[in-house]
């Protein structure tokens, strides 16, 4: 699966980690939901994309500390290349 099969599928993909299912949910108009799938998710992934939320959110500090725990730097680009480049990354793992 790439990035934009990931944004464009329209049900909600299973099998994916929570970090992968966030940001599939936040594409498709459900922030909270994502909020809530990394929210309580210690993994650096989750992390990544909870800081994600935050920038969207416009809550930079929250946003910085997110980062720092998933040893990301603070993405400076828009929030649609951000999401792109978060899912890329997380779906290129083995």
């Amino acid at each position: 699966m790439t990035a934009a099969e990931l944004h464009a599928a329209e049900a909600e993909p299973t099998g994916l980690s929570n970090a992968l299912t966030a940001l599939w949910c936040d594409a498709h108009g459900d922030w909270n939901k994502a909020h809530r799938l990394v929210q309580d998710d210690a993994g650096p992934d989750a992390a990544w994309v909870h800081a994600y939320l935050h920038r969207k959110e416009g809550d930079e500090g929250n946003a910085h500390y997110w980062y720092r725990r998933a040893r990301r730097d603070f993405f400076n680009g828009s929030l649609e290349d951000e999401w792109t480049h978060t899912a890329a990354g997380l779906l290129s793992r083995p």
